[in-house]
């Protein structure tokens, strides 16, 4: 009875951390205060990124931190349930995913890097620090958020990998930091074109 119990808490963990990361944070932002579906304006996604660019500073950082803040509550939620580090993961993972294809917006949403970033903090708080110095690091001097995002995500499997010592090495969470440079990546296949091309736009270079 008690395995049974804990299988189901797991899913609703899991099923609870998806529509948390469903949130339309950035699509909210747009209807209420700009009149865009940020799906269907600039790069199409609904993250802090395209809300800067087209409805202004501070709902940015609104979103941004609402964002971050998903990411990390689904794993507190796990963690508070008693949850295994796999069921922690799964969770963290089920927010971003939510983030990418939320329920709410015809599975069309943003790009996972704040969410991410939350997960991370809320997993592994030197890891999720890390993986921000190195964005604001690269964003410093490339003034381009895409280019940041990804270096941010290929580095993170190296990062966790250093964080690691001897015993404590834990392949689940270097599996979580895998997983996540793919999401990461292939959400921002269309930026990574622009990159090659040299067309991609920098911070302040057009609304």
């Amino acid at each position: 009875m008690n395995n049974f119990i804990q299988i189901i808490t797991n899913i609703a963990s899991v099923g609870a951390c998806y529509l948390i990361g469903s949130l339309p944070t950035g699509y909210i932002a747009g209807k209420w205060l700009a009149g865009i579906d940020l799906r269907e304006t600039g790069s199409g996604s609904t993250g802090a990124t395209n809300v800067f660019r087209h409805v202004g500073k501070g709902p940015a950082l609104v979103v941004f931190i609402v964002d971050v803040g998903k990411g990390s509550l689904a794993v507190v939620l796990a963690k508070a349930l008693d949850l295994g580090e796999i069921s922690q993961v799964a969770s963290g993972l089920a927010a971003l995913v939510g983030h990418i294809w939320p329920i709410w917006l015809n599975w069309k949403g943003g790009k996972a890097v704040a969410t991410g970033l939350g997960m991370l903090l809320g997993l592994s708080w030197p890891v999720g620090l890390a993986s921000l110095g190195i964005f604001l690091t690269s964003l410093s001097f490339s003034r381009i958020v895409s280019l940041s995002s990804v270096t941010a995500a290929v580095s993170l499997p190296l990062l966790i990998f250093l964080s690691s010592k001897g015993s404590t090495f834990s392949p689940t969470f270097l599996l979580v930091g895998l997983l996540a440079m793919a999401m990461i990546l292939w959400r921002h296949r269309s930026n990574i074109q622009r990159l090659r091309k040299g067309t991609e736009p920098k911070i302040g270079q057009f609304k």
